[in-house]
């Protein structure tokens, strides 16, 4: 998860699309308690610190404490970042993406341009990346 997925909650939830992902968000969380493992990174820890409201803040940093493991920004994932900016990805969302690459799995981001940037340049790009909300439903769906 990207810090937009740990700051969903604290979002205006009179929006439907936000209080869904919200719900969403804190559902996968839930299971990322017991059975699904949360990988955080450096990039996350970065982008909290600067958060400027103190409560908001302060709860995005209780979610992403539920993270099993920390991907520290190396080398070799900033190379890869640069090669992702290619891609269109501000530099950030490149970091974000290049330390997900490394968890085999999936990248879970509110920041429908990500997606989008990403899922059009799948073939360049190694992780998959969705919407929580989209994701979480094709799990429920697929039984796991």
């Amino acid at each position: 998860m990207d810090v937009c997925c740990f700051n969903r909650p604290f979002d205006d939830q009179a929006h439907e699309k936000i209080r869904i992902e919200s719900e969403a968000v804190l559902a996968i969380l839930n299971r990322c308690l017991n059975d699904w493992k949360l990988i955080g990174s450096e990039v996350i820890d970065y982008e909290l610190s600067k958060i400027p409201e103190d409560e908001r803040r302060m709860g995005a940093k209780i979610l992403a404490k539920i993270s099993r493991k920390n991907i520290i920004i190396d080398h070799s994932i900033k190379r890869r970042a640069s090669e992702m900016e290619r891609f269109g990805l501000k530099a950030v969302d490149a970091l974000y993406v290049a330390c997900a690459e490394g968890s085999d799995d999936v990248m879970l981001t509110t920041d429908d341009e990500i997606v989008r940037k990403v899922k059009a340049n799948r073939k360049h790009i190694k992780i998959r990346v969705e919407n929580p909300l989209n994701w979480l439903m094709e799990v429920i769906k697929d039984g796991s």
